[in-house]
């Protein structure tokens, strides 16, 4: 039997805070990355029985549709969808004040039931009330869409308004608030209102902030300094109020009139985090005071492994929906079987592009997969870098096709330029391979992708891949990857075993002109020859990938990792972080 939601809101609890959360492909109430892993965490919660609560926002018109026409060029449109049908609309009303006004905010309600029963609720926060203004109904229209005010005034509704919300709704032992990225940090601001009984917020005690700081952890999850949020002073008094914002410069969160919402987070947590290994370190080069450990991502398997694999491990190690570890065992599976379960979710995939496209792709011949979001840094046309020599290894070392997918965001032009030079790409080659870029990648699109190509190819510029999560589900059916070494595939990539290396050797950078010799280099000599003349060999490599990483980069062993500590870690030795004014930031 599961723990009922009466008996969680008594019990000590851990509430998780992200801007986007996916569930379900029928709620579009995610962008990618941050709300994959998100809801990956909390149905391992709901897996474990771990006693978690999620706070999100509602995106009543998601992120965006996106819409390609035949030259690649990317338009969008609203992605409409009906909370009534998928979601419980919760009667508790509460208000922030945002600009002087008071904005009405009410929940809905979605509940994950894991393995055992177990519940895991999640609260969509919603403005669209008659009793709001017009323009305060938008607040949770848009996921990441308008401007810095709009942002502002979004992560007002959901860290004060989800702080607010969690009192409204009964939970009164809430032990932990985890931030998942620095979108929610404000709701340490109503922790410290909540704590300080009455008096001022104008000038916190540091027992307060102590107090606040021992029920905090964060995860950052942004290698590159643009992506922190960032806000003027200016701004921050107009939409906060006055005594807000002597607050936050009472607890010296601006730096040179600046409000950074990662700062406002690390201050107030006793726990950060970054997503790999390597970003652990990269963070620590960002904020160099503070301390900051690493717990890498993980996936949940069962939502990301396809039918044919599920029926697979379920015959030989049935353990594994309750314990993903035990897909260690895979080992001990026939590479026959292996073989026939990915030629089986290959065939669905390309059943899925016929359906989206009309093209036919032929299942034996070498598929490449690439779908990530689409912007700059992903380089996803490295693969394109000497288009002479890729049709030359196409015509000698083996034929090969290659399926993407991604989004750029609206107001990203490089993104959008990149799928377009993409279509250039497969019109040029279009007489010795096939390239198809699927539009409107989602999460239903993403499960045939990881599942059915043969090989996933991941071509970040270091050090901006903070961790990566798509070679882990693309692990867990099977398919290895051809990765830079960035992010999670420093600790995953084990060479001809899980997959291969874009480079040879670890650089702190990247090296562009090297990168792209080896990228050819391994599909010409090492992984194309393998795949048409040893097939037992390359489909061992994929027997390993399951063993080693999908039994690993798993979203249970991530989030026991966060319960032994961060979750129950006692913070009885509370750091005092130097303030952003007093960095060296040259």
């Amino acid at each position: 039997m599961g723990i009922s939601l009466e008996h969680l809101k008594e019990s000590s609890t851990i509430a998780y805070f992200c801007m986007e959360i996916g569930l379900d492909p029928a709620l579009p109430t995610y962008a990618g990355g941050l709300g994959m892993l998100a809801g990956d965490t909390l149905s391992a919660a709901a897996d474990l029985g771990i006693p978690m609560i999620g706070m999100t926002l509602l995106h009543r018109k998601g992120y965006f549709r996106q819409h390609l026409d035949s030259k690649g060029q990317q338009t969008e449109s609203p992605a409409d969808w009906s909370p009534e049908r998928s979601l419980q609309p919760m009667p508790q009303r509460v208000s922030v004040t945002i600009e002087g006004r008071p904005v009405q905010i009410r929940a809905w309600l979605y509940q994950l039931t894991g393995i055992s029963g177990h519940t895991v609720p999640v609260y969509f926060l919603d403005t669209a009330l008659p009793e709001n203004t017009v323009w305060d109904q938008t607040l949770t229209d848009y996921l990441y869409g308008g401007d810095n005010h709009y942002r502002l005034c979004q992560e007002a509704v959901l860290g004060l308004g989800g702080a607010a919300m969690l009192s409204a709704l009964g939970y009164r032992n809430v032990q932990v608030y985890h931030m998942n990225e620095g979108h929610s940090a404000l709701l340490t601001i109503a922790l410290a209102k909540e704590m300080s009984e009455g008096h001022s917020l104008r000038e916190l005690s540091e027992a307060t902030i102590d107090a606040v700081r021992r029920r905090c952890v964060f995860t950052t999850h942004t290698p590159v300094p643009a992506g922190h949020d960032r806000f003027p002073a200016t701004m921050v008094t107009r939409v906060l109020g006055d005594e807000l914002s002597s607050t936050l410069q009472s607890c010296r969160c601006f730096l040179d009139g600046i409000l950074n919402m990662t700062y406002l987070a690390l201050s107030f947590s006793h726990y950060v985090n970054g997503v790999s290994m390597h970003h652990e370190e990269i963070a620590h080069s960002m904020f160099p005071n503070y301390p900051i450990n690493s717990i890498t991502n993980g996936v949940h398997a069962v939502n990301w492994t396809a039918p044919s694999f599920k029926d697979v491990y379920d015959r030989h190690i049935p353990e594994w929906r309750w314990d993903n570890l035990y897909l260690r065992y895979a080992v001990s599976i026939a590479l026959d079987e292996i073989g026939r379960a990915h030629r089986h979710a290959k065939n669905v995939l390309f059943a899925e592009v016929q359906k989206r496209t009309g093209l036919r792709l032929d299942p034996e011949v070498f598929t490449i997969g690439f779908a990530r979001r689409a912007t700059a840094y992903k380089r996803a046309d490295l693969l394109f870098s000497d288009m002479d020599r890729l049709r030359r290894i196409a015509r000698q070392a083996g034929p090969l096709q290659v399926i993407y997918g991604g989004k750029a965001h609206p107001h990203d032009d490089g993104g959008k330029r990149l799928i377009r030079s993409i279509f250039e790409a497969a019109a040029a080659l279009k007489d010795v391979m096939r390239v198809v870029y699927l539009e409107e990648y989602d999460m239903t699109l993403a499960k045939y992708l990881c599942s059915g190509v043969d090989l996933w190819l991941n071509t970040p510029q270091k050090p901006f891949e903070a961790s990566g999560t798509s070679g882990m589900k693309a692990a867990l059916n099977g398919v290895p990857s051809l990765s830079v070494l960035d992010g999670w595939w420093i600790e995953g990539h084990i060479e001809g075993i899980t997959g291969w290396a874009i480079g040879d050797s670890w650089e702190p950078e990247s090296d562009q002109a090297k990168e792209i010799a080896s990228l050819y280099d391994k599909l010409e000599r090492v992984i194309l020859p393998m795949f048409y003349g040893k097939p037992d060999e390359y489909c061992r490599v994929m027997r390993w990938a399951i063993a080693i990483n999908g039994s690993y980069y798993n979203a249970q062993r991530m989030l026991l990792q966060y319960l032994n500590n961060a979750y129950v870690a006692t913070a009885s030795a509370v750091w005092a972080p130097k303030y952003p004014h007093e960095y060296d930031h040259g």
